[in-house]
């Protein structure tokens, strides 16, 4: 991996807290706290600060892609200068706080969580990932819980134009549909963890089948993404009142919106002529237009 630049830094620290060992986040969650003050540390003094050992902040400076601390120190002391406050980018909200905090903070953690997605998405795993929607017989959208609504909103979108989908946001039912996939089919599986047990285990299934399975998920370092032929990463980390939950939402709704235009751009025309054929579909179910008040 190579080391980000120091403006990009903040992005990958966020996207590396989901996968990250136990101690490994608190390392991470130090640094994303106070950036330009964990430049100022030892190595033994962030180990000390972070009840860890030396060894698991020099591990961590190299997963992020540096040869050790004191390269890591020196881009957090870069990043500094353009750091937000720590209370708005960590999503923590009290019990007490008023809604113009609860508005404020809930904003910064989207809009960052969406802005670091966009930094360090893989557009080359992006095109794959493109490349075997569009080339597919039929495409499972996977989702359970809270990501079964992202994974129906790619699969109406993706009907819309054309694509042949199954929307599965029930883990039986996903375990069923994956077992029916095979060459030239593809599975689309979205989770925010990447380790919902039947979501993993359909999209094993559906690659052992012969499948192309793509991922989308905060973790990188899931089962989800080891099942998993393309991984599309969406930034966003759990807190308190689930601010990090909420922003991967956002992030995750990112990707699959840029994995569906990128998919649109391969079907060319037929894509054109399929939304003007589904919306003439509706139209006429539509309401009529209500008069404005005082009209009569």
């Amino acid at each position: 991996m190579t080391a980000p630049e120091p403006a990009h830094l903040h992005a990958h620290l966020l996207a590396a807290v989901p996968s990250a060992t136990a101690s490994g986040a608190r390392v991470l969650q130090a640094l994303l706290a106070d950036p330009a003050g964990a430049a100022q540390l030892t190595v033994t003094d962030l180990a000390r600060r972070t009840s860890t050992s030396e060894a698991t902040v020099v591990r961590t400076a190299r997963s992020l892609g540096f040869a050790g601390y004191p390269q890591l120190r020196l881009a957090l002391a870069a990043a500094g200068a353009h750091h937000e406050p720590a209370a708005l980018l960590t999503g923590s909200l009290e019990d007490t706080a008023d809604l113009a905090t609860v508005v404020a903070t809930l904003a910064a953690v989207e809009t960052e969580a969406v802005a670091a997605t966009a930094r360090t998405l893989d557009v080359a795993a992006l095109a794959a990932a493109a490349d075997a929607v569009h080339a597919a017989r039929v495409v499972d959208c996977y989702g359970i819980g809270a990501s079964g609504l992202l994974a129906a909103d790619f699969d109406h979108k993706a009907a819309r134009v054309g694509l042949v989908t199954r929307l599965r946001t029930e883990g039986h039912a996903a375990l069923v549909s994956s077992a029916l996939l095979g060459p030239g089919d593809a599975a689309l599986a979205v989770s925010h963890s990447g380790r919902t047990p039947d979501l993993v285990g359909s999209a094993r299934q559906a690659r052992e089948r012969g499948a192309a399975v793509i991922a989308v998920t905060s973790s990188p370092g899931s089962p989800l993404a080891a099942a998993a032929d393309h991984v599309l990463v969406a930034t966003g980390r759990e807190t308190a009142y689930r601010a990090g939950a909420m922003a991967s939402r956002a992030s995750s709704l990112l990707v699959l919106d840029c994995l569906y235009v990128a998919v649109v751009q391969r079907l060319g025309p037929a894509a054109t002529a399929a939304l003007r054929g589904t919306y003439r579909a509706v139209e006429g179910s539509r309401a009529a237009p209500a008069d404005p008040p005082g009209s009569r």
